[in-house]
C-alpha cells in the first residue's frame, strides 16, 4: 500500500479503489505466475487506449488550428510507444510495475512496451475509478511539455519510426509509392512518396527503393516535429 500511495503521489490522484490501480500495475508474467483472478493489464490497457485517443484528439482540436491530416500525425505522435514510454519514465511508472521473476530478471522495469502498455493501463483504471474529467486531468499534464516544443531524438531507421508512431491507430495505415525512376541505369534515382491514408506526409529520393523510402519517411517525420 505504501507504493501505491507514493505512485497515487506522483500521478496526482487518489483512487478510493486501490484494487483498479494494482490491476493496472500488473504484466502478463506477473499475473500468470500468480494466477491473479481478473488477470493481467491487457485489458485495461485497451480501455485506457481508446481514452487516451479521444482525449489527446479533443485537446488538439481545441487547441490547433490545422487541417485534419495534421492533426492526425500529431495525434499519432502522441499516443506511439516512444512518447507513451517518456510519459510512464516522467512518473517512473518502472518502479511501481508488478513483474513475473522472468521479466524482472531481464529488465522489465525498463521495458518500453511495458511501461507504455502500462501507463495506457493507468489511465483506464482513473476513468473507471473517477470518470472521464480525472483521466483527462491525467493526460493534458503531459500534453504542454509533449506536443510541440519537446525535442524528439533522433532516428536512424526512420521507415520503423514512423510505422511505431501510427500503428497505436488500426484505421490509419503508411504506404510508400514509388513515382518517379531519373538518371542513367549506372547512376538512377528512386523518388517515392510516403502517404498516411492516402495523403502524402513526405518524399524521398535515393539510389535504392529502400533508401528513398527511408528519406521519405524522414521528411514525414520531421513534418511531425521529430528532430529526425
Amino acid at each position: 500500500m505504501e507504493n501505491i500511495s507514493k505512485l497515487e503521489e506522483l500521478i496526482g490522484y487518489s483512487f478510493k479503489n486501490k484494487e483498479l490501480l494494482k490491476h493496472a500495475l500488473s504484466h502478463s508474467s506477473y499475473a500468470n505466475e500468480r494466477k491473479i483472478h481478473g488477470g493481467s493489464n491487457e485489458r485495461l490497457e485497451f480501455l485506457g487506449d481508446s481514452v487516451l485517443s479521444i482525449v489527446v484528439s479533443d485537446y488538439l482540436y481545441k487547441n490547433m488550428n490545422v487541417a485534419e491530416g495534421e492533426l492526425t500525425k500529431i495525434r499519432a505522435s502522441l499516443v506511439c510507444e516512444k512518447s507513451l514510454h517518456i510519459f510512464a519514465t516522467q512518473i517512473n511508472l518502472g518502479d511501481f510495475m508488478r513483474l513475473g521473476k522472468g521479466e524482472e530478471n531481464t529488465g522489465g522495469r525498463e521495458r518500453p512496451s511495458i511501461l507504455a502498455d502500462a501507463f495506457e493501463a493507468v489511465i483506464a483504471a482513473i476513468y473507471l475509478d473517477g470518470g472521464m474529467e480525472a483521466a483527462a486531468k491525467h493526460i493534458l499534464r503531459f500534453m504542454p511539455e509533449n506536443i510541440i516544443e519537446a525535442k524528439k531524438p533522433v532516428f536512424s531507421d526512420f521507415k520503423t519510426v514512423l510505422q511505431e508512431i501510427v500503428q497505436k491507430n488500426p484505421e490509419e495505415k503508411v504506404e510508400y509509392v514509388l513515382i518517379g525512376e531519373e538518371g542513367p541505369d549506372h547512376n538512377k534515382r528512386f523518388v517515392v512518396e510516403v502517404c498516411l491514408n492516402s495523403q502524402v506526409i513526405g518524399k524521398g529520393k535515393g539510389r535504392s527503393k529502400k533508401e528513398a523510402e527511408q528519406l521519405a519517411a524522414k521528411e514525414a517525420l520531421e513534418l511531425m516535429g521529430y528532430e529526425a
